[in-house]
């Protein structure tokens, strides 16, 4: 078989006119019976993207209004965080005065009590110092008078002296 090149690259002016009839005629019978299928396709699909287009942008709207919303509700739990805390520290801070109070209060209590331990300490040694300086009297005056009065008398002193001493103490 003999195949030339030269025959496939040629350009012919009746080659030219049988593709352009040709072309003419596919697009006329395309026109004629699959024109209106074809319009018909691309309507379709231009509502299918315009629907799109119209749903994307309800989800835009819808999702600044979520997020309208969020950015709403995380500034109001900020408030009420600063709310919360602010009560909390008022709440600490009285029951931390109550606390500095009921201990100032329970001082002064120990305090008093000690006070009266102290005076009734200070009483009991009194008693105690007075009854010693009245049995070394008791002594001495026994001891002198042992030798200048009788046994009798000696009694008679002390219980007088007991008796006085009663008055003597108080």
């Amino acid at each position: 078989m003999n195949i030339n090149i030269e025959n496939y690259l040629r350009l012919n002016f009746t080659d030219m006119i049988l593709i352009l009839i040709s072309t003419l005629l596919i697009c006329l019978i395309a026109k004629k019976y699959f024109w209106n299928f074809a319009l018909g396709y691309l309507d379709k699909r231009k509502q299918l993207i315009q629907s799109e287009l119209d749903q994307a942008k309800k989800s835009e709207a819808l999702g600044e209004e979520y997020k309208q919303k969020y950015a709403d509700q995380l500034k109001n739990a900020k408030n009420e965080a600063s709310v919360i805390v602010e009560k909390a520290r008022l709440e600490a801070k009285a029951e931390g005065d109550q606390i500095v109070k009921k201990a100032q209060h329970e001082a002064k209590l120990t305090l008093e009590k000690a006070q009266r331990d102290i005076e009734l300490e200070k009483l009991s040694a009194q008693k105690q110092i007075r009854k010693e300086i009245a049995d070394v009297a008791f002594t001495a005056a026994g001891h002198i008078l042992e030798k200048e009065i009788d046994e009798d008398k000696q009694k008679d002193y002390v219980n007088q002296f007991i008796d006085g001493e009663g008055l003597w103490q108080k």
